[in-house]
């Protein structure tokens, strides 16, 4: 089943950010049930947050790597959502 993981940082929170993300991308790779990630960014192409999506076997997978994330043990993220995501069309 495919989960979005959309994760939005605190304001002022770059340097959180930039000091873990290494970790979270070591993270992030050793996760087989990643399909796609990346960050969010604003208009000036500063990152933001993160979007992942999963196809992994249920909801719990996904909270257990949100748990486990470097970036949401460091505090970065303001606010943390797990959303059920049905593709509809893929290229």
């Amino acid at each position: 089943m495919l989960h979005a993981l959309i994760c939005t940082d605190k304001p002022d929170h770059l340097d959180v950010r930039t000091a873990n993300r290494t970790a979270h991308l070591d993270h992030l790779q050793a996760d087989p049930h990643v399909v796609q990630a990346g960050p969010f960014v604003d208009a000036a192409g500063a990152m933001r947050g993160s979007l992942i999506i999963f196809d992994a076997p249920d909801r719990a997978h996904v909270e257990a790597f949100a748990a486990a994330d470097p970036y949401g043990k460091a505090g970065l993220f303001a606010e943390v959502r797990i959303e059920a995501w049905n593709r509809v069309i893929e290229h």
